[in-house]
Formats: structure tokens, sequence, C-alpha cells
């Protein structure tokens, strides 16, 4: 199916475009994963656990936040 076709099909939203879909080949780019091993003072794991524990994340996701509005915030 050509985009045009398929944007015609999404827009009209009578048919599930997700049939059209190569769902076991798709990509989400620039969202690759690759890891990283950083060495943070204990009391910094520390605050980074209680804060963690405090809104309901944990310490890898507090990290990626942090780090994504820091870097979000440098762009601009």
């Amino acid at each position: 199916m050509k985009a045009k076709d398929f944007d015609d099909v999404f827009d009209a939203g009578e048919e599930d475009v997700v049939e059209h879909l190569d769902l076991e080949n798709a990509s989400r780019p620039n969202r690759q994963q690759k890891r990283v091993n950083v060495d943070f003072p204990v009391w910094m794991v520390e605050s980074l656990d209680a804060e963690a524990a405090r809104i309901g994340v944990t310490r890898q996701a507090i990290i990626k936040m942090w780090l994504a509005e820091k870097l979000a915030a440098s762009a601009n």
C-alpha cells in the first residue's frame, strides 16, 4: 500500500490500519538503547533512591527523566 492510500484509510477512520503495518520489522529511530555504566557516590545513589521512591519510579527511570529534562533544556 502506498503512503497516500494508507493516509486516506487512516483519515477515513473506517478501517483498522494495523493490518497494513509490518510490525515485526518496525523500529523507533533514535530510540535504540545503549548500556552505559556510571559510578555515583553513595550519597548520590541514596538521594536518587529516596526521590525515586517518593515519586514511585525506579532509580533508572528517575536518572533518565532528569537527564532528558536537562538535555531538552540545553537544546533550547
